[in-house]
């Protein structure tokens, strides 16, 4: 039998789970964006790597304002969102040559939501042949890049 060894994610799978909305204080922790793994802070939205990542290069654009609710977003939010969307596949496709991509919002618990109280669209990259044996057989993903160095790589194409 051959092990794959993934240590990062035991801090996801036993560690303690963060008091209060862990989006909101990446907002606040302006000066901690490379620790955060915030790529962009616009006016009423941020793009920051998802910390447990589904695909490496995975993407979420968050809502400054702490919000649940697609229709809670003003015109000039909601501008901003897809606009930052835009920006963020170009960027996948550049930085990490990203063949497709997934974008969507999981809005409420039984739609997968993890963080079902503030707003945050995901972008997944994708590449032919990604989806192979190992989540099926083994219900196990594999990131082939450690966060941070796709982290400087996507700064640097932003």
């Amino acid at each position: 039998m051959k092990l794959l060894w993934a240590p990062w994610r035991i801090q996801y799978i036993a560690g303690e789970r963060e008091k209060g909305c862990f989006l909101c204080r990446i907002r606040r922790e302006k000066k901690k964006d490379v620790e955060n793994l915030v790529l962009w802070r616009g006016k009423t939205h941020f793009v920051v790597m998802n910390l447990y990542p589904y695909n490496n290069g995975h993407l979420m654009v968050a809502s400054n304002r702490h919000v649940a609710l697609l229709d809670s977003l003003s015109d000039e939010e909601l501008l901003e969102l897809m606009q930052l969307t835009v920006k963020c596949v170009q960027v996948l496709k550049k930085a990490l040559r990203a063949q497709g991509v997934n974008a969507g919002f999981n809005l409420g618990l039984s739609a997968g939501a993890g963080l079902e109280d503030h707003l945050h669209f995901h972008i997944v990259p994708r590449w032919q042949g990604d989806t192979n044996f190992m989540p099926v057989l083994t219900d196990t993903k594999v990131i082939s890049q450690q966060l941070q160095q796709t982290y400087e790589a996507l700064k640097k194409a932003w």
